[in-house]
């Protein structure tokens, strides 16, 4: 009889454990928009979770620490006149966060340590350039103030926050609705999903589609891919037949997938969660009240099934928290904020150990919070890691540090702080560009009329020469 050889592995034992009930955020009345992205986002300081807002889109900040029932009047973000559709904190400063809207503009926040008052209204910046809803945020992992958003029309703009203006526009890429935008680990590949079915890696500084995959799953309804620490596409889709399925492909040989596995006939679309110090991906449906949770090796089949965590309700959204929020002396390799109706509950995963010790094969180093690169540096072409960052004595997030926007062309720094005026400081600095606009229109416009003048004069001259010849030669 042969033996069945179990696959060695440190995350075979991974175990998911709800927050305790005085963990929890109660009272949040979570956003009722019918949009795929996670509607929550969360950083080693706050929470953010997209809420219902009358007349416009909003959403509430709360301190880690601020736990039980949220008053009914905690401040809001809240600066646009139409449902956020997606948020994202910046991974370079613990304070800065970006909401894109239905109302087609992204706008970047600067979050006080202190609880404010009253509601936040006025954005660092507002970027306007998309010309439908903008559902898709995702900041660049290694440069500073590189922000990537994609909307409804089927355009991806790269945007640097820092000046308020945008670095690249990839609009001739997507013939559809795109469905996921994942950076590669440096930020110099974006790997894409979209309506039309095809995977895309793109390289976003060349404008050019470097490798593409038509139906990397069969089925009609969306698609999502992140990429793996070795350069592969991790992706959740849908058979044929309407079942869910995950894919692992390798970019340079999209023929045939290294792994294709078939998983469940429900219909929430799969989020993929990938921890790149792990290699696991976690999977979180929407409407599901599960998470699974998969290893990602260099041996065949690749892609291995650790555990389900299940609960009795299912989640509404989900956040991820980067690794340098965690508890590393309680062995917490993963910790998730799943989203109810009215409320979000920790979900933490622990490999069990029996030391109280560092582990160092479960925490290597880990990106911080250092960019690697300027945003111009990245814009020029330079590519460069993240900056790692030990987790051995825990991870103290550092204080607040002011996001400037220097003008360069289009918006003007942050307004004054104070009552609000009635016109807000995206119009007043628009109205500014307009005028910058008229003047050199209007310059180009006198020179044309010189140019032309001088050349009409020109023609003048030559037609009265031409006649003085004519009546010389008769």
């Amino acid at each position: 009889m042969s033996r069945r050889v179990v696959r060695q592995s440190k995350f075979r034992h991974v175990f998911g454990q709800a927050g305790k009930a005085e963990q929890t955020y109660e009272d949040i009345r979570v956003s009722k928009v019918t949009w795929d992205s996670s509607f929550c986002a969360v950083n080693p300081k706050f929470l953010a979770i997209i809420v219902e807002a009358g007349g416009g889109g909003a959403f509430i900040v709360l301190p880690l620490a601020k736990t039980g029932r949220v008053d009914k009047n905690h401040p809001t973000v809240n600066g646009h006149t139409a449902p956020v559709l997606d948020i994202d904190w910046c991974p370079h400063n613990d304070s800065v966060i970006a909401s894109a809207s239905e109302d087609t503009t992204i706008m970047v926040w600067q979050i006080p340590d202190y609880t404010p008052v009253r509601n936040i209204t006025e954005p660092i910046v507002t970027l306007e350039g998309h010309s439908k809803r903008v559902g898709i945020l995702s900041w660049h992992p290694t440069a500073r103030n590189v922000l990537l958003s994609a909307g409804g029309d089927n355009v991806i703009i790269i945007w640097n926050v820092g000046t308020g203006e945008m670095l690249l526009s990839l609009d001739d890429m997507h013939p559809d609705v795109i469905h996921s935008v994942c950076w590669n680990a440096n930020g110099s590949l974006l790997s894409t999903t979209c309506k039309d079915k095809a995977l895309r890696v793109i390289d976003p500084r060349k404008g050019q589609v470097v490798a593409e995959r038509f139906a990397a799953h069969e089925g009609m309804r969306p698609m999502r891919a992140v990429f793996t620490r070795q350069g592969h596409i991790f992706t959740t889709g849908f058979t044929r037949m309407s079942q869910r399925e995950l894919g692992l492909w390798d970019p340079n040989n999209f023929e045939e997938p290294m792994a294709l596995q078939e998983m469940d006939t429900s219909n929430g679309v799969l989020l993929p969660f990938y921890d790149p110090d792990s290699s696991i991906v976690y999977l979180c449906g929407k409407g599901d009240s599960s998470i699974r949770y998969f290893e990602i090796t260099d041996e065949p089949p690749f892609v291995h099934y650790l555990n389900t965590f299940s609960s009795k309700e299912p989640q509404r959204g989900m956040g991820f928290m980067p690794k340098r929020g965690l508890d590393v002396s309680k062995c917490e390799i993963a910790r998730f904020y799943k989203l109810h109706e009215r409320k979000c509950e920790p979900i933490i995963m622990t490999v069990p150990r029996k030391s109280d010790l560092f582990q160092d094969d479960l925490y290597p180093d880990t990106p911080g919070p250092e960019p690697a690169l300027e945003a111009d540096e990245w814009l020029a072409g330079q590519d460069a890691d993240p900056v790692l960052i030990s987790l051995r004595d825990g991870y103290v997030p550092p204080k607040s540090r002011e996001l400037r926007v220097t003008k360069r062309n289009i918006l003007d720094v942050r307004p004054p702080t104070g009552p609000r005026r009635s016109q807000s400081a995206s119009d007043t600095s628009f109205s500014q560009q307009q005028q910058q606009t008229l003047e050199t229109l209007l310059e180009e416009i006198k020179s044309l009329r010189e140019r032309v003048q001088a050349q009409e004069e020109r023609i003048t001259a030559l037609e009265n020469m031409l006649c003085e010849f004519v009546d010389g030669t008769d």
